[in-house]
Order: C-alpha cells, then structure tokens, then sequence
C-alpha cells in the first residue's frame, strides 16, 4: 500500500538567501517551482509567487497539507518574512506549518543517499561562519557560530567530508557548492518530518543590529 503522505500536497518557501524560491509538490508527484535571484523584497514578493504556482497547480490553499520553510540560518530580513508567511499561511488554510534547517536542507541534496560527511556552513559575514556537520543523513552536533580559522580546523578534523553552503569557498577554494535554495530538499524532509513537529522558528545567524523604540527587537 501507498503511503498516503506521499498523496498529499507540500508547498515549501525558501527566503534564507538571495532569493526568493518556492516549490509545491502535487498529489500526483509532479513538483512546480520558482526561484528569483533577488537581494531584498522578498516579504513583498513571497505571497505573489506561492499564488502563482497555486494557480498553476488548479489548487486553492485549503488543499496544502504541509508547508515547509526554510528557517536558517540565512539573510536575518528573509529568514524573518519566510518564517511568518508560513505560519500565517498555516494558520490560515490549517496546513500543518513545519520548519527545516537551512542547514540540513543543503546536507540532504549534497548527500541525498546519506553515505557520507557533510560539512554544511553559511556565510553569516564579518568573518563569521555558521556551520554543522552531517553523518549518514544525521545532524552529528548542534550548529556552532565560528570565525573562520576556527571552522576550518573544524572542517580539516572531518577527514573527507563535501562541502555545501554560501560559505563552502571559505573554506574549500575547489568547492562545486553554487548557493541556491534547496528546494527538492525541502520538499522532501517537510514530508517526511514529525506530525508532532513545533511551528517554524527562525534560526539567525546573529543577532539584529537595531532595535525598535522602546528597546524591542524586530
């Protein structure tokens, strides 16, 4: 028998990086997706695009079964508006809202088999990475924030392992990693998470630099 997750429609968003991305997959298996290049605009953007491939699908929200987003670590502004659209989305349609780590997204599509080390590190700038390693498909530590040299080290103690992320040219010049979001990742592990998962959190790679009036973070 089929298992019947597999019959039901997962929209999942990426706004972590430079870009805003989305791709939904249909009950029949069939996967449409978007993904536009963009440095800033993507809270603008985000709501148009998933319309579009909603539309393009014949489908109305209140089909969505799950919707996935990518929470990080990533552009603070972009991590923010992906995380909150998709909440609201859920909240809206009552789809289950799932989070999934930038992170072990970029692991899963470098290492879909789960066989091997990846060492998975964001860019976060200033000189700082964010980073985990991944083993046979396994998160192998939490996320660690670290300068450079320090992840190096790190990365040259892990033998052998395929570099993935916005950071992978830091420390491997050779790296094939081109940053993009990870779209058929996120699809597959928004499937296949915990229907006893918490709602999306957002994962930043620092804290934020302002504050609002009164002391409040945004």
């Amino acid at each position: 028998m089929a298992n019947d997750t597999a019959l039901r429609p997962v929209l999942v968003i990426d706004t972590t990086g430079r870009w805003c991305a989305a791709a939904l997959k249909l009950a029949d298996g069939r996967i449409i997706q978007r993904d536009e290049a963009m440095e800033r605009g993507q809270a603008e953007r985000l709501a148009p695009l998933v319309g579009e491939l909603l539309d393009e699908a014949g489908m109305v929200p209140g089909e969505l079964w799950r919707i996935g987003v990518a929470t990080g670590p990533g552009s603070f502004a972009g991590t923010r508006a992906g995380t909150a659209f998709a909440r609201g989305l859920a909240l809206a349609t009552g789809a289950q809202a799932i989070g999934i780590s930038s992170l072990a997204a970029m692991a899963l599509e470098t290492d879909p088999e789960a066989r091997a080390i990846v060492f998975t590190v964001h860019d976060a700038r200033r000189g700082e990475l964010v980073w985990q390693v991944f083993k046979g498909g396994k998160a192998a530590g939490e996320p660690v924030r670290s300068d450079v040299a320090a992840a190096r080290e790190a990365f040259a103690a892990t033998g052998s392992a395929l570099l993935a992320g916005s950071g992978a040219k830091l420390l491997g010049p050779s790296a094939a990693w081109v940053d993009h979001a990870p779209l058929t990742a996120l699809l597959a592990l928004s499937a296949g998470a915990s229907k006893d998962a918490p709602l999306p959190s957002p994962h930043y790679a620092r804290p934020p630099d302002a504050a609002l009036p009164g002391g409040i973070i945004p």
